[in-house]
């Protein structure tokens, strides 16, 4: 058996951390080592919840794993492929393929509707926009959207902008999802909501995800939960 408990020739992991750092040099040149060696193996459809407190490195983890930003050593991998020594553009498809992400802030484009706000990772990927239009009138269905395909962002409720940011974050169909605080800027009745529908598409599309969080609730709904403290994942 090799690393999680995954057979010697079982298909590439959607995502792996391997001996991850992370330092950024200080305006008076010393040195800050935000993470120190941070292992990590998400298997296919895996939930795993990630909790620590505040400044402690988790959004920068996050960011590393989804390959917007490169660590100071050690190696990550998605669906099995390096990421080290990628130019910026294959680094850019890499993400395109394998990463959707949702944060605590949707992020979403005030001019677009919601229904053009899901589409334009299809359509920044090439697809045509009759296939990208149907890709996204699927998704905000399936987020209990359908009637608010035309709606622009502020003309939404605050979990419904989450769940147009989910939808977008599926489009391109990623293995990995990868969420900041995704409903942390929600109530409770709406959080539990939101919950609910990443758990209910996780089960249906067998997408792995990566929950950083300070919600118990959500962390309990994982099937694993980390700890990052001093800059070393642990599960207790």
């Amino acid at each position: 058996m090799s690393e999680a408990g995954v057979p010697q020739g079982a298909a590439p992991l959607p995502l792996r951390a391997n001996g991850v750092r992370k330092s950024y040099r200080l305006g008076d040149g010393s040195e800050l080592e935000v993470l120190r060696g941070v292992d990590l193996a998400v298997l296919e459809g895996e939930a795993v919840a990630v909790v620590g407190t505040s400044g402690v490195g988790k959004s920068t983890l996050l960011q590393l794993l989804g390959a917007l930003d490169l660590p100071t050593a050690g190696e990550i991998e998605l669906g099995g492929q390096p990421i080290a020594g990628l130019s910026s553009l294959e680094l850019a498809q890499a993400r395109n393929r394998y990463v959707g992400f949702v944060f605590q802030f949707h992020h979403l484009l005030r001019e677009f509707s919601a229904l053009e706000n899901v589409m334009m990772p299809r359509l920044i990927r090439g697809t045509p926009r009759a296939e990208a239009e149907g890709r996204a009138m699927e998704l905000l269905q399936a987020v209990g959207l359908g009637g608010r395909l035309a709606h622009r962002p502020w003309q939404l409720s605050g979990g419904e902008q989450q769940r147009v940011a989910v939808a977008r974050a599926l489009a391109n169909e990623p293995k990995v999802l990868l969420a900041d605080e995704p409903s942390g800027n929600l109530d409770p009745r709406t959080s539990g909501g939101l919950h609910d529908l990443l758990f209910q598409l996780r089960d249906e599309r067998r997408i792995s995800m990566v929950l950083v969080t300070h919600n118990l609730d959500l962390a309990a709904r994982a099937d694993r939960t980390l700890y990052l403290r001093e800059g070393v994942l642990s599960e207790g």
